[in-house]
């Protein structure tokens, strides 16, 4: 069985990581990896899976030793963590794998990554495991169209320890219906506001309920109310779900964006 390292980049101190705070609330990093634990439910069961996040801990050379293969998926202020990742990946001889928004617009300007999966991979990354497996795998995987969120499995919260993160979250949409200057979201994820079905974001939340976590939820859309009449059909279920369990997830929202790359 193949062993698959998920690795994700420090994140610098920003005002969103409210950095300096984490040890005060007895906590390692505000928020999880969510694009990568989505992906970590794309593989086939025959895999092993292992995500370290650095914001919570370091990569040990023990990990680099496991791993058959690495995986990583950054944003733009990840990047010098993302060159220190891949640098330890080549010394160990680990093939590296990278996805996310960092790569899918700056991948021509990096060095020392064997593959690219790029954009959403909600149907692509299917076709990269199976050509890696046999052998053939391309240098680049591009999606050929924005793919329907509902085909998004439900992330694999298993693999981390809820306990280093103030909020757990979770993305009921993609894309955003207008067109910022300063804004690179539709470039990403289009002007089509894309969603989850409510039964999809119930599950999600159930998830996180049945794994034991009772703290704030983060839903990270680019644009929460991008589509109305989706949203409309949301919030009442999760409205009787939350009601149903005695409120156990304080939702918050604020401006983010993830990629499931």
């Amino acid at each position: 069985m193949p062993n698959a390292l998920l690795l994700y980049p420090r994140h610098p101190p920003t005002y969103w990581g409210h950095n300096y705070a984490l040890d005060i609330m007895g906590i390692r990093a505000a928020f999880p990896p969510l694009g990568l634990l989505t992906v970590a439910a794309m593989f086939p069961s025959r895999y092993n899976l292992r995500v370290v996040d650095l914001n919570v801990t370091s990569l040990e050379d023990a990990d680099l030793e496991w791993a058959d293969l690495a995986f990583t998926s950054s944003m733009i202020p990840q990047r010098p963590s993302l060159e220190q990742v891949v640098e330890r990946c080549n010394r160990a001889q680990v093939p590296v794998i990278a996805g996310g928004p960092h790569p899918t617009t700056f991948h021509e300007e990096m060095e020392g990554v064997d593959h690219f999966v790029l954009d959403e991979v909600e149907e692509t990354f299917p076709d990269f495991l199976r050509d890696l497996e046999n052998g053939a795998a391309k240098a680049i995987y591009r999606a050929p169209r924005r793919p329907d969120v509902t085909l998004a499995p439900l992330p694999r919260f298993d693999l981390i320890d809820l306990n280093d993160y103030y909020s757990m979250c979770l993305q009921f949409s993609r894309g955003c219906p207008f067109d910022c200057e300063f804004c690179d979201i539709t470039k990403l994820y289009g002007r089509v506001s894309r969603t989850k079905s409510p039964e999809q974001m119930v599950a999600e939340f159930e998830l996180l309920y049945a794994l034991g976590w009772r703290g704030p939820l983060f839903l990270v859309d680019d644009n929460f109310i991008g589509n109305k009449r989706e949203v409309s059909r949301l919030l009442p279920a999760i409205a009787e779900w939350q009601k149903e369990r005695d409120h156990p997830f304080p939702c918050s929202r604020k401006r983010a964006s993830i990629s499931s790359g």
